[in-house]
């Protein structure tokens, strides 16, 4: 069976779903959109992801044409609809087609787009074993200049960072912002466990508040553990006792090396497979 892609209140067969060329998300990645998380067809923080969605419109002045509650009912309809139960599904609102050029005034019609589809996680031994990353010179977008809190379409800095990774050998790549702080890495935010604590970059350090991240800051307190979020530099990674990363599609995935260094003892540490471990349990009872 072929899956259906939600676009503007109609079911399309993956094959048939289509924009113009002109829409302004794809001419210059003028839109917002959210990665959610489905776990046996129920969405993980719904709620959460539309007030994120709906605050990063708000930001760029795009007004998304449907009620939140609305659109809630869109995204749990798409998913049971193509079956999906463990699965990732990619919320999208465009800005519209429109003329060549960038006034958004001479844009119509905002694409309001669903995808539910199967997820491709990291490989299973990455979570057992670890990854390992790398810094790279591509620095977090400037905050003054457009705000990492508004989840846009245009991911080209995350890219960028993304491509320099790979050519080191490594699926993630650290993040530094303007003051040359630990920012996020190209899809997930990051965790530090040090003397016991959990530290973790603030939202100023131009970083996307994760629905994840937020998740285990929670699970973290509920364990007694001390959660400080604050300014971080790559000496801080460096002499950690364990790292993590958190994120939509990762969940809780250890990191062992930085910059080839080992974090700790070069394993996933006893902190990191807890809250690992209380986040599965959170995301399926």
């Amino acid at each position: 069976m072929s899956l259906k892609v939600y676009i503007n209140g109609t079911l399309f067969d993956k094959e048939d779903a289509k924009i113009s060329v002109y829409d302004h998300g794809l001419l210059y990645g003028d839109g917002v959109f959210e990665g959610l998380r489905s776990y046996d067809g129920k969405v993980f923080r719904l709620d959460e992801h539309l007030d994120r969605l709906y605050e990063s419109a708000k930001a760029i002045w795009l007004k998304i044409p449907m009620a939140k509650a609305d659109l809630a009912k869109a995204v749990n309809d798409t998913v049971a609809t193509n079956g999906i139960k463990d699965g990732y599904v990619r919320l999208i609102v465009t800005r519209g087609a429109g003329s060549l050029g960038l006034d958004p005034n001479r844009t119509s019609d905002p694409q309001v787009i669903i995808i539910a589809d199967s997820i491709t996680l990291y490989p299973k031994e990455y979570y057992e074993n670890g990854l390992e990353i790398v810094s790279v010179s591509t620095i977090r977008n400037h905050p003054a200049a457009l705000s990492p809190r508004v989840k846009s379409l245009n991911y080209l800095n995350n890219i960028l960072a993304k491509i320099e990774g790979l050519q080191a050998g490594c699926v993630e790549a650290l993040m530094l912002n303007h003051k040359g702080e630990i920012a996020e890495c190209t899809g997930d935010n990051i965790f530090l466990v040090s003397r016991g604590d959990l530290l973790t970059p603030p939202v100023e350090a131009g970083i996307l508040q994760g629905i994840t991240r937020d998740a285990v800051i929670e699970l973290a307190k509920n364990d007694g553990l001390v959660v400080r979020e604050t300014a971080l530099t790559k000496h801080d990674v460096y002499i950690a006792d364990e790292c993590f990363l958190t994120g939509s599609a990762a969940e809780v995935i250890p990191v062992v090396k930085v910059d080839s260094r080992p974090i700790g003892d070069g394993k996933p540490g006893v902190i990191t497979r807890e809250l690992s471990k209380r986040f599965h349990e959170l995301t399926r009872s």
